[in-house]
């Protein structure tokens, strides 16, 4: 069930990691949800995120509270630090924005307002924290937009890997509808008769992946995203299939430097030519230290 689907079905807790002191499983503004019989995401810590569930499925609708554990002596977990959860019960998605939500009867204070302030004016600083018996929090704003092309094997294998990642706003386009399988919540799904046309609509600071069940289409989605311009792209096929691209592409009047800046193959043939394992190793060429400054250009993970 999606986290989507859940809220139909009643109530669903958030539990957010509000504060670390010491060692801990996950960093501050790590959450989950969960709701009977299922849950998304993760807090980390096993234990921690056992008995942090079971207890949020325990409280009535409507209820917040924070709640202090010591990894070490409260759960017999090794990390030996110390954590603050805030667990809320919520019967719809929160608003966007920055949140405050009090954790008792005190009234808000200055430096929970001015606090609030600097949330809301993105300053950085912690993404949640608790002041003054008030816990705010700042909403995930996706850094890096990634554009996937293609709802096939490939392309459903990529989005189910990456799409949990905070940081990544995926736009997953494909031909029709009836292409896609059920769409993680947070990825935005668009259907387009020829998806080339969509390219200009994309950031000039995106990164693409093109892996449609068309040779022609991915052919005129290189041209359209060269036109447009990018901070990296990734085409999939095999060596062969690219040399033919390059020749085509220069015929289309783009010059070899730029055809250049596109990588294929895309994935790493040690791991194989699984759907799943081409995601796993493009997913790490994207996350890799050179992948997140370069994109997947620089880091060349190529597959036979």
């Amino acid at each position: 069930m999606q986290l989507s689907d859940a809220f139909k079905a009643g109530p669903v807790a958030r539990v957010v990691v509000a504060e670390v002191r010491g060692s801990a499983p996950r960093e501050v503004g790590a959450a989950m949800w969960v709701w009977p019989g299922g849950q998304d995401g993760t807090i980390g810590g096993g234990t921690l995120e056992f008995e942090a569930a079971e207890a949020a499925r325990r409280m009535p609708v409507g209820s917040v509270k924070a709640t202090k554990h010591a990894l070490g002596p409260d759960l017999g977990q090794c990390c030996g630090g110390a954590v603050t959860l805030v667990t809320e019960i919520m019967t719809a998605m929160p608003a966007a924005g920055p949140r405050a939500i009090a954790l008792g009867d005190t009234p808000k204070t200055l430096a929970v307002e001015r606090a609030l302030a600097k949330l809301r004016n993105g300053d950085s600083g912690p993404r949640a924290q608790i002041v003054d018996g008030w816990f705010l929090e700042a909403p995930v704003v996706p850094t890096r937009h990634l554009w996937i092309w293609g709802a096939g094997h490939v392309g459903r294998a990529l989005v189910s890997t990456l799409a949990p990642l905070p940081d990544l706003g995926i736009t997953w386009i494909d031909t029709a509808p009836d292409r896609f399988p059920t769409v993680p919540d947070g990825v935005t799904q668009i259907s387009a008769a020829r998806p080339e046309l969509l390219m200009t609509h994309a950031p000039e600071s995106a990164e693409h992946l093109i892996v449609t069940y068309s040779h022609a289409l991915d052919l005129a989605l290189c041209d359209a995203a060269l036109r447009r311009g990018f901070a990296s792209c990734g085409l999939i096929g095999s060596k062969t299939k690219w040399a033919r691209f390059r020749s085509r592409l220069g015929a289309l009047g783009h010059d070899d430097a730029k055809i250049s800046s596109i990588a294929c193959p895309i994935g790493n043939p040690a791991l194989g030519k699984h759907p799943q394992a081409i995601a796993i190793s493009v997913a790490h060429s994207l996350m890799s230290a050179a992948g997140h400054q370069r994109g997947i250009r620089d880091t060349r993970l190529t597959r036979a």
